[in-house]
């Protein structure tokens, strides 16, 4: 696979990747799908990261446009482009492990939550056992099942910001060979050209050979 479809396979998923997880985190605004609760403002503190939106979602998402444009341009050994995508994955993969580390927070700390008449988060500082025992989430009374929604979203942007990473990581280095070598599919047919054109005595009119005599005639 030459660089620059590469390129375009990985920003048409990180699109897809991006918007995941903008929807994780804008659905974590409102547990128990009750928007009660943002008003009031008991809200899990690492909600209010917006890891998701900013992180996974925004710095992952105008990347990810770049190098998909890049790569869509087929074979013009864009090097400038590929060059360019090599830092726009980087501002990628930062904004990736940024969602990333913010969701690992967010499962390890758990839910904010109302403890029989106490607003608090019982799982803290807990190392993560709670996930493991279902029997505990019992104690939080509000919003209903609020355990099970943070660890499914937070999980699920757990899951994205990996992937994002990984692509991110990818196009670093298929940018550097992209800068290198150029994004032409047919190296054969890029060399061909660029010869031609280099070519003083070469000219559009003058390719077709006559089979009779060997020799070049006019178009």
């Amino acid at each position: 696979m030459c660089t620059g479809k590469c390129s375009s396979c990985i920003g048409s998923t990180l699109y897809p990747l991006a918007v995941i997880s903008i929807i994780c985190n804008i659905i974590l605004f409102f547990p128990g799908w009750d928007v009660t609760y943002a008003k009031d403002g008991h809200i899990t503190e690492e909600v209010k990261y917006m890891g998701g939106i900013v992180g996974g979602g925004i710095m992952v998402l105008i990347p990810a446009l770049h190098i998909h444009l890049v790569g869509s341009q087929g074979c013009c050994a864009n090097r400038c482009g590929m060059f360019l995508s090599i830092a726009f994955a980087a501002v990628g993969v930062a904004g990736a492990l940024y969602s990333f580390i913010v969701a690992i927070l967010g499962l390890i700390n758990g839910p904010l939550c109302k403890v029989i008449l106490i607003w608090g988060t019982p799982f803290k500082d807990r190392d993560m056992d709670y996930l493991s025992h279902s029997n505990q989430w019992q104690i939080c009374t509000e919003p209903k099942n609020v355990v099970e929604f943070n660890i499914g979203l937070f999980s699920t942007l757990l899951a994205t910001s990996s992937l994002q990473i990984v692509l991110c990581a990818i196009q670093m280095v298929n940018g550097l060979f992209g800068c290198l070598c150029g994004t032409c599919k047919d190296k054969g047919l890029e060399k061909k050209a660029g010869t031609q054109e280099c070519n003083p005595l070469y000219s559009p009119e003058v390719d077709i050979v006559d089979k009779r005599t060997g020799g070049m005639v006019m178009r």
